[in-house]
Order: C-alpha cells, then sequence, then structure tokens
C-alpha cells in the first residue's frame, strides 16, 4: 500500500544533495505522483542544529535556512503533537534508545508514514514489523 513518507534527518540532508539511492529517489517520484506527502518532522531542524553546532555537517547555508529552504521546495512539516511525543515514550519493541529515532519513529506510526532512512536501528525497527520504511 502506498503511503506518504516521513524523511528522517539523513534522508533531508541526502535528498537536498542528490544523495538518495534509485529506489529511494523513485519512491519519493511515485509518492508525489498519486498526491501523497512527502514529509519532515520538526525534530529534524533540533538535529540539523545540533549536527551543526558540533561541527558534525557544514551546511551552505545557516541550519534554520536550509530547513525553510526544504519546506519551500515542497516537504511538508510533519506534526509533533503531543499525543506524538508521548507515544515516542511507549514504542514496542524497545530497539530504539535515541530519543529523535523515537520521535520519528512515533510520527510514522501515528500518522502512516513510511520513514525513510538509512539508520540501521530503524530499518531493523521496522523489519521487526513496527514501522514501514524505505532504506535510502
Amino acid at each position: 500500500m502506498l503511503r506518504p513518507i516521513l524523511l528522517d534527518t539523513c534522508a533531508a540532508l541526502w535528498l537536498t544533495d542528490g544523495a538518495i539511492s534509485e529506489a529511494a529517489s523513485g519512491a519519493i517520484a511515485e509518492a508525489e505522483a498519486a498526491g501523497l506527502a512527502i514529509a519532515v518532522s520538526p525534530i529534524t531542524a533540533w538535529e540539523i542544529g545540533m549536527l551543526v553546532s558540533k561541527g558534525r555537517i557544514t551546511l551552505s547555508r545557516e541550519p534554520v535556512a536550509w530547513f525553510d529552504a526544504l519546506l519551500g521546495a515542497g516537504v511538508e512539516l510533519a506534526p509533533m503533537a503531543p499525543h506524538i511525543l508521548v507515544a515516542s515514550s511507549f514504542l514496542p519493541g524497545g530497539a530504539l534508545r535515541d530519543p529523535a529515532d523515537r520521535v520519528l519513529a512515533a510520527t510514522a506510526r501515528a500518522m502512516n508514514y513510511r520513514l525513510m532512512t538509512r539508520d540501521e536501528r530503524l530499518l531493523d525497527y521496522a523489519t521487526a514489523g513496527h514501522l514501514a520504511a524505505i532504506a535510502c
């Protein structure tokens, strides 16, 4: 079943750099053709800020401007409502420890998104049947 896509932080970075896999690019094109959302969580804005502040990545613009440009390119902002944040505390399986990964997983589950990621823990979580994922 075709569903909207939620980009994790790396997928959002790689999408803007053109570095996602051909299969992931095809999944995005297929979702867009079906009128389905390509979304990013507000937690990605925080992660981008953290990565830049720690010198782990360099962007061509300030993190807020980078994030705004991502949204301006047609990527939608996924909700980060209290029920999603609470749900991130009660995920099944217990394999996810990173708080941002937990928020992404809870968002994908609550909003029926397919999570696009290269994160092995999130892909394993999907393989265990806890969410739908697309490797990028």
